[in-house]
């Protein structure tokens, strides 16, 4: 990953591989269901997290005090923690960077109509640190025992992206050996679901439907993602199972509209180019973007504008997971990112559920009906947010 430019030009930092991986998701807990789901028929409905016990993470009073986007939080990085096995890393040099876009809402929605139904001091003394944004990344520090470099990043649906991206760079600039960077989300509630209704961002079909000429909205879902990111030579010196390598992130603003994307879809094509940059990678290099595609109509139209920009026509093949897993919010970029490093490894595209019926204004070549056989090359995921925040990460096989 780039880390400035110097006098002879860019300067590269240590490599970062990534070793282990956590997910929850409305298609499945853990990584091979998560995996199962992505390939199978979308759920009905909003994209819930079922068959998930927060109990096997916390202790019956602890589990009371904590919000459930936290309890995914912390679920999603405990399961990595496991995948990636015994790091033997120096606490001093491990970090948590961890995104969301609302924190506790559903503990604030729960504390606001105590107030209102029983008055003042029936609000829980422990609204606050259930509500705070920074709790799943101040959680899974605690619990990790990681005394780095621990933030939590809030830009709407680019927020995990955003976290995943900070999280390579404190591996690759030498500061940590060991970072996890992830996001999680939890706004299923009746006002969540309500603001997102009211202004007509939600389908109204109740069906995700990427990229499709038929997309009304997108579908409200919930989940959490983790990826636990390691210096690449100390992950071969101990033996880890890599997936791939987290290569390259890039972030720019649109500042252009609270929540339509810019005209042309300018700020994400500046963002795709920038990744790649950082990465070291030609456009003709990528072979599968794993898009945005939240099935609303400026969106996906914005977004398919600017991969065309980059990447001409028709471009790598592009998949939306979104059609099955929902739309995560600030969660989203991180499974989707352990999508693309499952993709990799399983040397096989996922389909985008929803899309039958081509818009003849988007010409991308979208990966529908059922999966894509495919040689693993580097691979974009992209993540774009109300307030016109843009991430995009470059995810490759690991070489050399």
């Amino acid at each position: 990953m780039l880390l400035g430019v110097g006098p002879d030009g860019p300067v590269r930092g240590r490599r970062v591989a990534i070793t282990g991986m956590g997910v929850l998701a409305g298609c499945g807990n853990g990584l091979e269901d998560f995996w199962n789901g992505l390939l199978s028929p979308a759920p009905d409905g909003m994209r819930r997290v079922h068959d998930f016990d927060p109990t096997n993470y916390f202790g019956p009073k602890e589990v009371r005090r904590v919000d459930r986007f936290c309890q995914f939080s912390v679920a999603a990085a405990e399961m990595a923690l496991e995948d990636a096995g015994d790091t033997a890393v120096d606490p001093s040099r491990a970090g948590v960077i961890f995104g969301t876009g609302v924190g506790g809402f559903e503990t604030l929605q729960e504390q606001v109509h105590v107030f209102y139904e029983k008055g003042a001091r029936r609000v829980s003394p422990f609204l606050v640190p259930m509500m705070m944004a920074n709790a799943g990344a101040a959680t899974i520090s605690m619990r990790a025992r990681y005394n780095g470099p621990c933030e939590s990043i809030v830009t709407a649906c680019a927020a995990a992206t955003h976290a995943i991206g900070a999280a390579a760079r404190l591996v690759a600039s030498g500061r940590c050996d060991i970072a996890i960077g992830g996001g999680s989300e939890a706004a299923i509630t009746g006002v969540g679901v309500a603001a997102f209704t009211n202004m007509t961002a939600t389908s109204t079909s109740g069906m995700s439907r990427p990229f499709d000429v038929r997309r009304d909205g997108f579908v409200i879902g919930e989940g959490a993602g983790a990826l636990v990111l390691e210096e690449l030579e100390h992950a071969r010196e101990r033996g880890a199972h890599i997936y791939a390598e987290l290569a390259g992130a890039a972030s720019t603003a649109d500042a252009f509209h609270i929540t339509a994307p810019a005209p042309g879809g300018a700020g994400a094509a500046a963002c795709m180019e920038l990744a790649m940059e950082d990465a070291c990678v030609e456009p003709g290099q990528i072979g599968h973007i794993n898009a945005h595609g939240t099935s609303t109509e400026l969106n996906d139209l914005a977004e398919a504008e600017a991969i065309t920009k980059v990447f001409g026509t028709p471009g790598p093949p592009v998949t939306s997971t979104k059609g099955v897993t929902g739309h995560v919010l600030g969660g989203a970029g991180a499974v989707e990112a352990v999508a693309v490093a499952l993709a990799i490894e399983h040397r096989l595209i996922p389909p985008t559920a929803g899309h039958e019926q081509p818009d003849p204004q988007i010409a991308l070549d979208i990966v529908h009906t059922e999966a894509r056989s495919w040689e693993p090359a580097p691979s974009l995921s992209n993540s774009f947010g109300f307030g016109g925040h843009n991430g995009c990460l470059v995810i490759s096989p690991v070489s050399g």
